[in-house]
């Protein structure tokens, strides 16, 4: 706890928290324009599928760079003046530090999902969707994004950790954001081996093309997809976090 602490006063004055708003609010306008066209075009299609469906896919884009983003202003504290040799002449034990800044990066990107949901609802209710809020289809949606939160941080953790030059986390994560974007184009057997596509994976609505029209499919969240991304979230943590701790510094 007390390193957790210590990496929440660390960031005071990285201006993470306003970094984050704003990189949401680009996400969210470019969402909402696109969305709004589609139902300009095709009234029929009004209705919070369609509003969930395209912010998922577009977390696949932007999701994955802002973790890297987050996960490297984080951890290059680490890098800068011997920080490391400071921290293990104490008594802190440098896998506690790791957990600390994995649930710090994880907390973050909690905040930029529940910001998020709120504005998807807002949203709605200006626009003027008829039905209520489907609590449900909510509650996956956080939760698929939360879940593939989970892996991405720990992979980019390990990097950013492992490699003094944040050059490289950095172009994993815009890396990454391709990925996520193009995954839908991807047959499925490469869709679960890319961590970025479970963002789409993970959510509650797909859609299908039927006589030139998009038909929004409800789906339930898939427990292998799950478990996969639970499983490499646990080998992703815990890789590093053996490598990162057992590196010379």
């Amino acid at each position: 706890m007390k390193a957790l602490a210590l990496e929440f006063f660390k960031l005071r004055r990285k201006w993470i928290l306003v970094m984050t708003t704003l990189f949401l609010g680009a996400e969210m306008f470019w969402a909402f324009m696109s969305i709004s066209k589609s139902m300009a075009r095709n009234p029929d299609s009004t209705g919070w599928e369609a509003i969930i469906v395209t912010i998922a896919s577009m977390n696949g884009l932007f999701l994955p760079i802002i973790s890297a983003i987050v996960v490297s202003r984080i951890c290059d504290m680490e890098h800068k003046g011997n920080t490391w040799k400071l921290l293990i002449s104490t008594d802190v034990k440098r896998n506690h530090i790791y957990m600390a800044k994995y649930v710090c990066a994880t907390t973050v990107l909690l905040y930029y999902i529940v910001l998020q949901t709120i504005a998807i609802a807002v949203y709605g209710i200006v626009v003027g969707i008829a039905s209520p809020l489907p609590p449900s289809l909510m509650i996956q949606f956080i939760g698929g994004g939360i879940v593939t939160n989970f892996a991405i941080v720990a992979l980019q953790q390990w990097v950013s950790l492992s490699i003094k030059n944040q050059a490289f986390a950095l172009s994993l994560g815009m890396v990454g954001g391709f990925m996520g974007m193009t995954s839908d184009l991807f047959p499925v057997i490469l869709r679960r081996i890319f961590i970025w596509s479970y963002y789409s994976g993970l959510s509650p609505v797909s859609y299908h093309f039927t006589n030139h029209s998009m038909e929004y499919v409800i789906q339930p969240m898939g427990a292998g997809a799950l478990a996969i991304v639970l499983f490499m979230s646990i080998i992703f943590y815990f890789a590093g976090s053996f490598h990162v701790t057992r590196q010379e510094v």
